[in-house]
């Protein structure tokens, strides 16, 4: 019965390391990237990965309520700075990369520029953004229209996009002429050569500071998978892969 019992508990113990898994609610700018960094990381550790994509405020939000993530990748610091002070994570968020925005179109008779003229064009009647209360990018898209001091004339041609992706949708189906995104989806296998972008200038809008963090239902129930992500997500071969989609790293 002892010989019996050992292997039993030898046989859990594989099939758990076998099975293991990490969740990770990440910025919907990040889902390309992310789709390159989970088939490194599975290939090297042989922990799954399920991904949650969304907005940062909406994830921030599931998270509060109780949604089991092990480890946040935000558009942002302030989202996880929040679960920090809530006591929802087991340190401080620390950034691992900068976002850049473009401005991007589907139409092949639009052709963006830097200073954004464009947009005040009669034939640009729906200018897509993610929206700037939960979405950091959203945010950084109308400081880039105030810093140009177009955002008071252009305000009734926005249209809003519950987080990047959507965001993506609308410029991709030319459901928006035109609109804001993350310089990773325009250099993302999906979106390559789709359309055409121009890279805005940086001093248009304050860094996008995008940091990650493990949280308490990681620490507390998978600790070994989510430190080892973190960890990962901070390494040589995850910082190449973030300058491949476009981002800033040191």
């Amino acid at each position: 019965m002892k010989k019996a019992g050992l292997l039993a508990l030898v046989v859990m113990i594989a099939v758990s390391g076998f099975t293991q898994k990490v969740t990770v609610a990440v910025a919907a700018n990040m889902q390309y990237a992310m789709n390159a960094l989970k088939t490194k990381f599975e290939k090297q550790t042989g922990i799954k990965t399920e991904v949650i994509i969304g907005a940062s405020g909406k994830l921030t939000q599931q998270i509060q309520e109780g949604a089991p993530f092990d480890v946040f990748i935000s558009a942002d610091t302030k989202y996880p700075q929040t679960l920090c002070q809530a006591k929802l994570t087991s340190d401080t968020p620390k950034v691992y990369a900068k976002g850049v925005l473009v401005l991007w179109t589907a139409r092949n008779d639009l052709k963006p520029e830097v200073n954004l003229q464009l947009l005040l064009m009669d034939n640009v009647k729906k200018i897509a953004i993610a929206n700037p209360k939960t979405a950091p990018y959203g945010l950084a898209a109308e400081e880039i229209l105030k810093y140009y001091k177009l955002y008071n004339t252009l305000q009734k041609k926005l249209v809003y996009g519950e987080s990047i992706t959507q965001t993506n949708q609308f410029i991709m189906s030319q459901a928006a002429d035109i609109g804001f995104t993350a310089k990773s989806a325009v250099l993302s296998d999906e979106m390559r050569g789709k359309g055409s972008w121009v890279e805005i200038e940086h001093k248009a809008y304050h860094d996008i500071d995008q940091a990650a963090v493990i949280l308490k239902h990681g620490i507390e129930t998978n600790k070994e998978a989510s430190e080892k992500f973190y960890t990962y997500l901070y390494s040589a071969e995850a910082k190449k892969i973030y300058k491949q989609f476009g981002y800033i790293v040191k």
